[in-house]
């Protein structure tokens, strides 16, 4: 059975509690959710990357808000 839906969705703002690298976020209708992790070496790359030489000190470059 095939069902087809249209719908228009209008989003004015968005709180988002937490995420992380496993999140899933969904804003509509799916059928079915095929999950999918890739590794992949696009760059050819035979050794790790050589540490940072920044050393970021202080506070975040955007001011944050704290939470509510």
């Amino acid at each position: 059975m095939n069902v087809y839906v249209q719908q228009t969705i209008s989003i004015h703002q968005l709180k988002i509690g937490s995420l992380t690298n496993s999140s899933v976020l969904q804003i509509g209708t799916t059928g079915k959710v095929q999950p999918l992790a890739t590794l992949s070496n696009t760059g050819q790359f035979t050794q790790p990357a050589p540490e940072s030489k920044m050393n970021i000190q202080g506070g975040p470059l955007v001011p944050l808000q704290s939470p509510v």
